[in-house]
C-alpha cells in the first residue's frame, strides 16, 4: 500500500528520482512511515536524502523551484509552495540540557542503521524507500506497533532530549499505545526543567486536541512521575476528596481525566477548540485549595473564583497567548453556572446576564455538558441542554435587537464625558431585560441628566 498521494508526496517522488541519477538514496522518516503503516492520514512529509553531499542536494532542489534552507551546516532543506521538510542524516550531541542545546554534524554517508538511531521511538524509527517502498525497521517499530508499545530507541541518545518524555504520554495518548517499562523507568530520571514552555505547550496541545482520550496524556505523565514540573497545578489535584453523593468517582483528579475525554468528544463542536481544552483541563485546579471536610462533609465552596488565579499561574507558564488565556479564565469562572441554573430553573434575566458575561456562551455550555459528564453518576442530560440551549437562544435573540449606543447618546444632545460609559452600562441592562430600544434611549438619558445633576455625579 502507497503513501496516499498528494502534491508533496508527488515533490518528494521527483526529489527522490534526481536523487537516485546521482547515486543517492531517498526516505520518508518519521510520523508519515509510522501514520502509514497505522493506516491514518498525515499530510507532514519528511524525507531523509542519503549518499550525496549537501550541496549536490542544494543543487537538485534548485531545479524544483526556490529553496529554504535551515543551512548547510544542519542540512534542512525545504521548497517553497511545498509543505515538505527535507534532511540529510546527522549526529546530533547534547551540549547542554535545553531542547535545542545540540551539536548538530551532517553525514551523508553515516548509514541507514545509525541514522535511525537518533529517532526517539521504535516506531519513529522506520523508514521507507520514497520510490520502492521498502521499510527499513532496524529496531523493530512494526512489530511494537503491532503490540501497541512505545519504546525508545536507545537509552543514550533518547536521555539527549527531555522533550521525549511527553512525546512518548502524547503519543500514548493520541494512538492507545502502552509506554514500555524501560521507557518509561528511563523517562522517570530525566530532567524537564530546561525545555522551553513553548516546546511543552506544543506537547500538550496534541495531546489535548489529536487524542481520543486526552486523560492518558497526564495519566502517563504521572506514572513516569513527571508531573511536578511543568504541571503542578494539575498535580495537586490527587487526592483531593469530593462530595462522594455528586462524585463517585473519586477525588478531583479522576473527575478531571473523565472531563478531559468527555471535553475530547465535544471539541470539534466548540468554536474555540484549544481554549475549549484547555478550560476543560483547568476547570477545577481551585478545589486544590478550596476543598474543606468537616464532620465528613465534603465542600469547595467558591472554587471557581480561586480556580482562576491558579489557571492564570499554569497558563502563563506555558504560554503568552492573551487571547487563549482570556477565554480560559472566563471559562473558569463560569463553569459552574449553567448547571446550577437550569438545575434552579433560573429566571430568563439571570441566564441572559451570564451568557453575557461569557467570552463564548456556545463553548460555555460545551464545557458544562463535558463538567456533567465526568462525574461516575452522570445519566441522561436533554432536559438541562434543552433549556440551556432555549435560553441561549432567548439571549441571542436579545442582542440582534437594536440597542442604544453612544451615537444615540450623542444625538440626543449629551456630550460625552467620563460618566458615558456608565449610562451606556445602564442601558445594556435594560437590553438584557429586553426594555425596547426608544423606552431604554429615554431611560438613558434621564439617567445620565439626573446623574449630571446630581454634585456628587452618583445617583
Amino acid at each position: 500500500m502507497e503513501i496516499p498521494e498528494n502534491k508533496n508526496v508527488v515533490m518528494a517522488r521527483m526529489i527522490a528520482q534526481k536523487v537516485a541519477l546521482e547515486g543517492g538514496r531517498a526516505f520518508y522518516v518519521g510520523g508519515i512511515v509510522r501514520d502509514h503503516i497505522l493506516g491514518l492520514d498525515n499530510k507532514d512529509v519528511d524525507i531523509e536524502i542519503h549518499g550525496i553531499t549537501p550541496e549536490k542536494l542544494a543543487e537538485i532542489l534548485e531545479t524544483f523551484g526556490e529553496v529554504t534552507k535551515t543551512g548547510l551546516s544542519f542540512g534542512v532543506f525545504g521548497l517553497k509552495k511545498y509543505e515538505i521538510d527535507i534532511a540529510m542524516p546527522r549526529k546530533e550531541t547534547a551540549v547542554g540540557r535545553g531542547h535545542r542545546d545540540f551539536e548538530i554534524d551532517v553525514d551523508p554517508f553515516i548509514g541507514y542503521e545509525k541514522a535511525a538511531l537518533r529517532r526517539d521511538f521504535t516506531m519513529n524509527a522506520m523508514m521507507e524507500d520514497v520510490l520502492t517502498g521498502e521499510i527499513l525497521d532496524y529496531f523493530g517499530g512494526r512489530e511494537d506497533m503491532k503490540k501497541h508499545l512505545i519504546r525508545h530507541v536507545n537509552d543514550a541518545t533518547y536521555r539527549e532530549d527531555a522533550l521525549r518524555v511527553l512525546r512518548a504520554a502524547q503519543f500514548a495518548a493520541r494512538f492507545q499505545f502502552e509506554i514500555a517499562d524501560e521507557t518509561r523507568y528511563v523517562s522517570q530520571t530525566m530532567n524537564l526543567a530546561e525545555l522551553a514552555p513553548e516546546r511543552i505547550h506544543d506537547e500538550l496541545n496534541k495531546a489535548l486536541m489529536k487524542a481520543e482520550k486526552p486523560s492518558v496524556f497526564f495519566d502517563e505523565m504521572r506514572k513516569m512521575g513527571q508531573l511536578s514540573q511543568w504541571f503542578p497545578e494539575i498535580e495537586a489535584l490527587i487526592g483531593v476528596p469530593q462530595n462522594p453523593a455528586h462524585h463517585p468517582e473519586g477525588d478531583v483528579w479522576s473527575h478531571m481525566l473523565m472531563v478531559l475525554d468527555a471535553a475530547a468528544e465535544l471539541r470539534n463542536d466548540a468554536k474555540y477548540p484549544e481554549g475549549f481544552m484547555m478550560s476543560a483541563l483547568t476547570h477545577d485546579l481551585g478545589k486544590a485549595v478550596s476543598t474543606i471536610v468537616e464532620e465528613n462533609k465534603v465542600s469547595s465552596i467558591g472554587h471557581e473564583i480561586t480556580g482562576v488565579a491558579l489557571a492564570r499561574q499554569f497558563l502563563s507558564r506555558i504560554s503568552n497567548e492573551n487571547k487563549l488565556a482570556h477565554y480560559v479564565l472566563n471559562m473558569v469562572e463560569l463553569h459552574m453556572r449553567p448547571n446550577m441554573m437550569a438545575s434552579d430553573r433560573a429566571g430568563r434575566k439571570a441566564t441572559s446576564k451570564m451568557f453575557d458575561q461569557s467570552v463564548c456562551p456556545e463553548d460555555l455550555l460545551l464545557l458544562a455538558k463535558a463538567d456533567y459528564f465526568g462525574k461516575g453518576n452522570a445519566k441522561d442530560y436533554s432536559t438541562t441542554e434543552a433549556f440551556l440551549q432555549e435560553r441561549l437562544s432567548t439571549y441571542r435573540e436579545l442582542m440582534s435587537r437594536p440597542f442604544v449606543q453612544g451615537r444615540d447618546l450623542i444625538e440626543a444632545g449629551i456630550e460625552p464625558g467620563p460618566d458615558f460609559n456608565e449610562a451606556l452600562a445602564y442601558s445594556h441592562k435594560m437590553r438584557l431585560a429586553g426594555v425596547p430600544k426608544a423606552d431604554a434611549l429615554a431611560q438613558t438619558l434621564a439617567y445620565i441628566r439626573k446623574m449630571r445633576q446630581t454634585p456628587s455625579g452618583k445617583i
